[in-house]
């Protein structure tokens, strides 16, 4: 396969949102199944010092997909206050 065309075949993966609660995981999970939106979920631990000062945050996923889908997926989840969108580089 030429260069170009199998370039041109995968599009790059790019941190898309924070999610801080498995509910809120969960329905996005959905969200993006029933819109054929491929994802990648990355699990955080917590940092030792938000451990110390008592974080309220105790899950913390960032979801990664593909860049085509970012702006299908901007608008499906714009009203999903749950979310932190990653800010554009």
């Amino acid at each position: 396969m030429a260069q170009g065309i199998e370039s041109s075949m995968f599009n790059r993966e790019v941190a898309f949102c924070r999610i801080y609660s498995k509910d809120a995981k969960e329905k996005l999970e959905k969200l993006f199944l029933n819109n054929r939106i491929s994802y990648f979920i990355e699990w955080e631990n917590r940092s030792f010092i938000s451990k110390l000062l008592g974080s309220k945050e105790k899950n913390v996923f960032t979801i990664k997909i593909n860049e085509e889908d970012v702006q299908r997926a901007t608008e499906l989840v714009k009203d999903m206050q749950s979310i932190k969108m990653r800010k554009k580089a």
